[in-house]
């Protein structure tokens, strides 16, 4: 009596997925764009110059090939500085957020502590405290 391969394998009826949550997927965006924003800070500080990419799929007119190629792009950045003092405003949708009523902005005091205060505001997102903001929907544009 010969054993086939196949019968030496456990075999399941599939198992459902659960979809993840849309919350994950915002949250994600929200920690790379703050670590871009990290990333120009710490370039601010040792006063080099930040380049930001994306990548662009371009279709040859010719072949009909796709590839992608990496083009720069110009990174705003969330953080400004007035008499010598510097602020943040962590954004989503483009617009800055409210922690506080009333308060958007987050008093940094000297640019050297940019990069740690954004690496708080990543710990906060990752743990989900900014999850009330992300869920928010984008206010639509108005019909003319």
């Amino acid at each position: 009596m010969t054993t086939s391969v196949l019968s030496s394998l456990k075999v399941i009826a599939r198992p459902k997925i659960e979809p993840k949550p849309p919350v994950l997927g915002k949250r994600l965006k929200l920690i790379e764009k703050l670590e871009q924003q990290k990333e120009m800070a710490v370039c601010m500080i040792e006063n080099r110059r930040f380049e930001a990419f994306r990548d662009k799929k371009v279709k040859n007119p010719e072949t009909g090939e796709v590839t992608v190629q990496r083009r720069p792009t110009t990174v705003r950045p969330w953080y400004y500085e007035s008499d010598d003092h510097y602020y943040l405003e962590v954004k989503v949708n483009n617009k800055p957020i409210e922690l506080q009523k009333g308060k958007p902005s987050i008093d940094i005091g000297d640019k050297a502590k940019l990069p740690e205060v954004i690496d708080t505001i990543i710990k906060a997102t990752e743990s989900g405290e900014l999850d009330e903001f992300l869920l928010k929907p984008a206010v639509p544009k108005k019909a003319k």
